[in-house]
């Protein structure tokens, strides 16, 4: 109980103590040893089948060599040799391919393993290029020595002892090794050169490198060689038969061109075949005698990992009762705290931002009750978390309160906003309707009227932000070309964007302050991110799963990944952060389009801009019959003049104003064809003719002013020119001419003029500047059938009066 009970420091302690032990003193002893010791003795399972290998390989070189520098093919002797040497090959590939070899080698090991095995696979291969004449001597001399070769590698891959002296000996006698592979390369070489009869420059230098190369192998391994050794070795070079091989190999080196060979075949192979045959017992004899040093060392190293063993098992009996002990204990507390950890992140946490999100009262000590985790670390862990929980669903309320705080500020704002600019654009409605007013006035009205409509759009802005519902609403559909046209007035360069045809389609009522103010920030966004020469159009079309309106502008556009980005932002957008509010137009497109379930992506344009795709879904939008559209009623942009009782009765609150320019200005920009102009009043205007034939309005004075800037004469309405003559409209409907199908006599009549007391309502005007007044009041319906009429080939357009 005391030790249960004890601090959890001594118990980490304790198990840390045995533990390190344990590994310090079995590891230290034997695992470095043993597992080295282990791998050479797996190793060595594939190194001593080898070099029988060697041998067979060796021979196999020279006969084949030799056939080839003489000409004649022996294939019985050659047979029999290549079956020596596959009954050779087949064991040491079947001892490199075992498991056991693999789990004791290394990665580099591996490598070399599989670097011999591939080699002595590919030998079939060599072997019938050989019979089929492909290889030449040097040819064979290269690929039977990369096989060789490759034996060779695997050696050098175990000299990794943990005894220096032993792996130094190891290396030394591989060296050697080398040195009597290289005299059997050159045995072939030579014996090849022989047979053929022909001693060239290039068999010379052949053969001056490898005997170069094994006197450097032989001269480095007498280094590192063990005394005994060394002597034997030294014996063996001083006989007489070594030293013959050196005399021969320096009358091959030292021959000139014009002499001849005077080595003969048999006198070479007489004096190198009992050379290698001396060296290989040497070598035979050297790798007994390391053996035999090496077993010392493994007898104790097997010694050290019995005691170690028996001395280790104590001590991990110890370990676990240890473990076991103290494990439950901190096992259970564990489990404890990471129960309620995980509660608190995965279930009370989110409930409580849950409910705060819809306004619920949150009791924070009934939400993080204290868990009791004992005296011990875990316990005061335990506490820890007991504050970090409390902290964290504290900190959640207060968050959520700052949030529906700021929230309803920004409501309450945005409200009062909201009804001051409605009232401000009443009060500039009824100022527009004024008859005394100048020309200059009503243009800057209509200005203010402009960026009364866009603060509007702001206000709107902070509603949806706030996660409300704007004020404005319809109770029946309105056409869909009026509500992309009441969006184009909410923006502040609109005179840049052109409004394409769209189709006898009308949106829902309860959608149409909402959808107005999508477009408007899509377009804002396409006018703003665009060079100020270029245009934005707008165009819309019916597709399988509702309306959809293309907005495209021509700027730089953006990257692929920004596209991504930010079409994911709209599809599914995050919560409002005051922290990145860069984008707030993209947040309130996001919101509104979730709020309808209105799909919208941006694409590249093919201008190399961007395109704006908003498709409405089908529950929104209400199909109309087409309707006939009397001739020279579009606009440049390709919007339809609307009446202004007629527009003004459609969609009021969301129309944009008309900047108008001064007098004398030259041509202007075309802005969209959505004009706020109030309702005619019941009382007829003291200008407008009786009824009748209608007189034509003046030319609009956008483009027939003087360049000096003059007022032009006022034009009289028989100075106008006629209708042009349409015969159909776009949709092969005949088009209907005034007064076609009037007698004769009506129409030669004169146009009535006004009463005499209606003339003289306003004496201090002259009819001719009336009449100026009411042509500057009417140029923004008119400029769209101006522009249509002269993009048909005339010369002017012909102004209607207003009904």
């Amino acid at each position: 109980m005391r030790f249960r009970n004890s601090r959890l420091r001594t118990k980490i302690a304790a198990l840390l103590v045995s533990l390190t032990a344990l590994w310090a003193f079995a590891a230290w002893v034997t695992l470095r040893e043993g597992v080295n010791l282990l791998f050479v003795s797996t190793l060595d399972s594939v190194a001593a089948p080898s070099d029988p290998l060697l041998v067979e390989l060796q021979n196999e070189r020279r006969l084949t060599v030799t056939m080839l520098g003489s000409g004649q093919r022996r294939p019985d002797l050659l047979t029999a040799q290549r079956a020596r040497t596959d009954k050779e090959r087949a064991v040491v590939v079947e001892k490199a391919r075992s498991g056991a070899v693999h789990r004791a080698a290394d990665d580099a090991m591996d490598r070399r393993l599989d670097e011999m095995v591939g080699l002595l696979g590919r030998l079939d291969q060599d072997r019938r290029a050989i019979d089929t004449g492909s290889f030449d001597r040097a040819r064979v001399i290269q690929t039977y020595s990369g096989v060789i070769e490759s034996i060779f590698h695997m050696y050098d891959g175990t000299t990794t002892l943990s005894d220096k002296g032993l792996t130094t000996d190891l290396r030394a006698e591989i060296a050697v090794n080398r040195s009597w592979e290289l005299l059997s390369q050159e045995d072939a070489v030579v014996a090849g050169v022989l047979a053929s009869g022909r001693f060239t420059a290039a068999d010379q230098i052949g053969i001056a490198q490898i005997v170069g190369a094994r006197r450097l192998h032989y001269d480095r391994a007498m280094v590192d060689l063990e005394s005994a050794d060394r002597q034997a070795w030294n014996e063996l070079k001083a006989n007489k038969r070594l030293a013959s091989v050196g005399t021969l190999e320096d009358a091959l080196l030292l021959r000139t061109k014009a002499q001849r060979t005077r080595v003969t075949a048999e006198q070479w192979r007489g004096t190198t075949e009992p050379a290698l045959t001396q060296m290989r017992k040497t070598i035979q004899d050297a790798g007994d005698r390391l053996v035999d040093r090496a077993t010392p060392m493994a007898i104790w190293v097997i010694i050290r990992l019995l005691l170690a063993g028996g001395l280790g098992l104590l001590a991990v009996i110890a370990s676990v009762v240890v473990s076991i002990t103290t494990a439950r204990a901190l096992v259970r507390q564990l489990e404890r705290l990471r129960g309620a950890a995980w509660e608190l992140a995965e279930q009370r946490l989110p409930g409580v931002v849950e409910r705060l999100g819809h306004g619920e009262k949150v009791d924070v000590e009934v939400e993080a009750p204290p868990l009791r985790f004992g005296n011990d670390e875990i316990g005061q862990v335990g506490r820890a978390f007991n504050a970090v929980q409390e902290t964290a669903i504290r900190t959640a309320v207060e968050q959520a309160e700052l949030r529906r705080g700021i929230r309803d500020v920004l409501l309450s704002l945005a409200r009062r906003t909201q009804t001051l600019v409605h009232r401000q654009l009443t009060m500039l409605d009824t100022m527009e309707r004024r008859r005394d007013i100048e020309t200059k006035e009503l243009e800057e009205l209509f200005r203010l009227d402009h960026l009364a409509t866009r603060m509007r759009r702001n206000a709107e802005n902070l509603i949806v932000l706030s996660g409300a519902l704007p004020a404005r609403g319809w109770r029946n559909s309105v056409p869909m070309v009026d509500v992309v046209r009441a969006a184009v007035g909410e923006v502040e360069d609109y005179t840049r964007v052109t409004v394409l045809p769209f189709g006898p389609v009308e949106l829902a009522g309860r959608a149409v302050g909402d959808i107005t103010h999508l477009l408007a920030e899509l377009i804002e966004n396409a006018v703003s991110f665009s060079p100020p020469d270029t245009i934005v159009q707008v165009g819309g079309h019916l597709v399988a799963s509702g309306f959809a309106i293309d907005i495209e502008d021509r700027g730089l556009g953006m990257t692929d990944e920004k596209l991504a980005e930010i079409n994911e932002r709209i599809a599914d957008p995050p919560d409002f952060n005051l922290q990145s509010s860069v984008q707030l137009g993209l947040f309130v497109v996001s919101k509104l389009a979730e709020r309808y379930n209105v799909q919208v992506s941006l694409k590249r344009s093919a201008y190399g801009g961007t395109t704006a795709v908003v498709v409405v879904p089908r529950d929104l939008i209400v199909e109309q019959g087409p309707a006939q559209v009397p001739a020279g009623t579009t606009t440049q942009n390709g919007l339809e003049v609307r009446r202004p009782a007629a527009v003004g009765a459609a969609i009021r609150s969301a129309s944009p104003t008309v900047t108008l320019p001064p007098a004398g200005t030259g041509p202007q920009p075309v802005g969209p064809a959505l004009v706020a102009v109030p309702p005619p009043a019941a009382e007829p205007l003291p200008i407008r003719p009786a009824p009748g034939p209608e007189p034509e309005a003046p030319t609009s004075a956008w483009r027939d002013d003087p360049a000096d800037g003059a007022r032009p004469d006022p034009i009289e309405p028989e100075d106008l020119p006629p209708v042009p003559d349409i015969s159909t409209t776009p949709s092969g409907l005949p088009v209907r001419v005034p007064q076609a199908n009037l007698a004769e006599p009506l129409r030669t009549d004169e146009p009535v003029v006004a009463d005499e007391q209606d003339e003289q309502e306003d004496p201090g005007r002259s009819p001719e500047e009336i009449q100026r007044i009411m042509g500057s009041y009417q140029r923004g319906t008119q400029r769209g059938r101006v522009d249509a009429a002269e993009a048909l080939g005339t010369n002017a357009a012909e102004g209607e009066a207003e009904q």
